[in-house]
């Protein structure tokens, strides 16, 4: 069984390479596939620290009508953002990483918050890679960069 692409970019969260984003620790695009689409890392615990970033930077967008209070603060308008309907099962995807939270897809979240911070992260890991290969004290790196 091959290696998933996001782990093999050391980019779990799978996201989509953009030379605008000086990401730290970031590689380039993602090399030896067909297609290229995803950015690389020199370690995983970056990927994860840009993964936080971007979720915590939602809340400055706007979300979702009638959900949650002003700006992206719940996990389906978080995932609907990150893993967009023409190419997800966003629904599914939000219910999933809204389980592994504890909360209802629609509850009101604080990704400020280093525990659901984690969990969101964790969630989002395990859907776009099926699984999570990492070791606690990789994530929680990740989760700490992502919050400085």
């Amino acid at each position: 069984m091959s290696t998933p692409r996001g782990i093999r970019n050391n980019n779990p969260g799978n996201i989509d390479f953009n030379p605008r984003n000086p990401w730290q620790g970031q590689l380039g695009i993602e090399e030896g596939v067909a297609r290229p689409r995803f950015a690389r890392f020199d370690q995983p615990e970056n990927g994860i620290r840009a993964l936080g970033k971007l979720l915590i930077n939602y809340r400055g967008k706007d979300g979702l009508p009638g959900l949650g209070e002003k700006g992206i603060d719940t996990v389906l308008e978080a995932i609907s953002r990150w893993a967009p309907s023409s190419e997800n099962d966003t629904r599914a995807y939000a219910e999933a990483v809204a389980r592994s939270l504890g909360v209802r897809s629609t509850q009101p979240i604080d990704l400020r918050h280093p525990a659901t911070l984690r969990a969101m992260v964790l969630g989002i890991i395990t859907h776009e890679n099926g699984g999570n290969p990492y070791k606690a004290q990789v994530i929680d790196e990740g989760v700490r960069r992502a919050l400085l």
